[in-house]
């Protein structure tokens, strides 16, 4: 069953370009992970000013697989900061 997993990023003003543009940069870098489905970075518009990581995986062992081989940022070099993270399952509908 596939997960959804957003991670909720809180982004100084000025800092949006940045942000963008790192994630640009490091796109296809998940890719190769087993069990990732693809992601999407949403840019806040009306209403809200975080931006959303949305994330979907294969299932629950994936994404924490990849979770713990993963190397934290160091927070003195980044431009957002995590404010959680929401998770899901797709539900079938047949």
């Amino acid at each position: 069953m596939t997960i959804v997993k957003i991670n909720q990023l809180a982004v100084p003003d000025g800092q949006h370009a940045e942000l963008e543009k790192r994630f640009a940069a490091r796109k296809h870098s998940v890719d190769e992970a087993p069990g990732f489905e693809g992601f999407e970075l949403l840019r806040p518009v009306a209403g809200e000013g975080r931006y959303f990581v949305i994330t979907r995986w294969a299932d629950e062992e994936s994404f924490q697989a990849w979770a713990a081989q993963r190397q934290q940022r160091d927070p003195a070099t980044t431009v957002s900061r995590a404010e959680g993270l929401l998770e899901f399952e797709v539900v079938d509908l047949e």
